[in-house]
């Protein structure tokens, strides 16, 4: 795609800005836009904007919501988009609020034809303000909808015709979902509407609970990427990222695997003594491409120079999205229409992981518990990065400790939940000396910006249902 994301491109992280910056055979980089401020971007990231594409990625729009999608969160991602100047957004078909609750968490949607509705519908509230295509991720999940009416091809083919959006092919995704259901991957491939894919994801993974997780926290395993050697064989040239999102390697393992991405993505050459080979994983990373100051300003992807088409396969935002079941541009009411059914399974779905409600019906428990613990782990995982000494003082009871205080518990922010922790161990007597002074620094820094610690009633609540949770 003219002007968009090409080559081999990471998922930016401000943990490894600096080996990012310093690879300049990266082709773009794509930026979790819940973690910025459009306002205030980091410098590493506005340098990757000027030599090349960055990509807004969103995980908490909730796209497949039937709730309607927050304004400010529409208002925020088109505001990160301008800042970088992107050649588009993506975001993901799943769910991640319901009932009045945040699951934390990406959600799988039922494929059914209100989820469609409900999906066309906000993005096109989303394209009312962000001008600039969107890409749509499927999610790794442990576990289906009993009320699917499609398979996953034949609903994301539907909604990428009706919406015009691209398709976003984590292959990761389909590795782990394959995985945990027994069935070919390959299969699964073929079946997506591959000509639409926009660009890539890839990542690593471990298991856990008798189950394969998607967890961007381990290496690229070789079976993601003979699966991408798989997808590229059928449509060379695809832009494809990595995802690391915690327990970063050291910089010549980061560099070694995006270099082992790029040669099966065909994006670089073979080591000189031998031909290119998928299963080349190992050998040292590729030489750097020109430096900075070779490479050409980059041309505004917002408004194509009079009379020019927009890049192939890529429809201008000043397009109307035509919807080829419904035979007409996609209207946006400001409300979602979707069936109290569905919405109350949704909301269900969220009590039974993170509020300790009943487990929905038709939905496999054991699945279900699997989801459970891995929110957890993902839970505990964000409050460790707020409070690093705490989350090592605790060592490997750091996992326990956490699930123990808030299984059953619905989130609210890795900040606040590692402060409600520390605090309640200390009122215990049970927090480590080597956390004591990072409490302390973190409580005058907080009432410095304007936060307050939990009142007493909050604290009295939580334990109520701490206490309830394991009754």
């Amino acid at each position: 795609m003219a002007d968009g994301p090409h080559g081999t491109g990471a998922g930016w992280r401000p943990e490894i800005a600096a080996v990012l910056d310093a690879a300049d055979e990266l082709g773009f980089v794509e930026v979790i836009a819940e973690s910025v401020r459009p306002d205030d971007l980091p410098a590493p990231l506005l340098g990757h904007a000027r030599r090349g594409a960055v990509i807004p990625h969103g995980v908490r729009l909730s796209l497949g919501g039937t709730e309607p999608v927050d304004g400010r969160r529409v208002s925020h991602l088109a505001a990160c988009a301008e800042a970088v100047d992107a050649p588009l957004v993506s975001e993901h078909v799943s769910f991640v609020r319901a009932g009045g609750r945040e699951a934390g968490h990406l959600l799988p949607l039922p494929r059914t034809r209100d989820a469609l509705d409900v999906l066309a519908a906000n993005i096109a509230r989303v394209r009312t303000e962000v001008d600039v295509p969107i890409a749509v991720e499927p999610i790794a999940a442990l576990f289906d909808w009993p009320e699917d009416e499609f398979d996953e091809a034949g609903f994301l083919t539907r909604l990428l015709d009706r919406t015009g959006a691209l398709l976003l092919l984590d292959v990761a995704n389909v590795h782990a979902n394959a995985r945990n259901r027994g069935r070919d991957p390959r299969e699964v491939l073929d079946a997506l509407p591959l000509d639409r894919v926009a660009y890539c994801h890839v990542a690593g993974g471990a298991d856990h609970d008798g189950f394969y997780h998607d967890t961007h926290t381990d290496p690229t395993p070789d079976e993601v990427l003979d699966l991408l050697a798989h997808v590229v064989d059928r449509h060379p040239g695809l832009p494809v990222m990595l995802e690391r999102d915690g327990r970063y390697p050291p910089a010549a393992e980061l560099r070694a695997e995006l270099a082992a991405i790029a040669r099966v993505a065909g994006h670089a050459p073979p080591p000189a003594d031998r031909p290119a080979s998928p299963a080349d994983r190992t050998a040292p990373p590729t030489d750097r491409a020109a430096s900075q100051t070779d490479r050409p300003a980059p041309v505004s992807r917002r408004t194509p120079p009079a009379g020019a088409a927009p890049p192939t396969g890529v429809p201008h935002p000043s397009q109307p999205v035509r919807h080829a079941e419904k035979g007409c541009a996609a209207p946006h009411t400001g409300t979602v229409s979707e069936s109290a059914d569905t919405a109350g399974r949704q909301a269900a779905l969220v009590d039974a992981l993170v509020a300790d409600g009943p487990d929905p019906d038709g939905v496999d428990a054991r699945r279900l518990a699997a989801t459970r613990a891995a929110l957890l782990r993902k839970r505990a995982g964000l409050a460790a990065k707020e409070w690093p000494r705490l989350a090592a003082a605790l060592g490997d009871g750091w996992q326990r400790t956490f699930a123990d205080r808030f299984a059953g518990i619905p989130p609210t922010d890795a900040l606040r939940e590692g402060w409600d922790l520390a605090r309640e161990l200390r009122g215990r007597g049970e927090l480590p000396a080597g956390a004591v002074a990072e409490l302390d620094e973190r409580e005058a820094t907080l009432r410095y910006d304007g936060r307050t610690p939990p009142t007493r009633r909050a604290r009295l609540v939580a334990a109520a249902r701490r206490r309830l949770a394991r009754s």
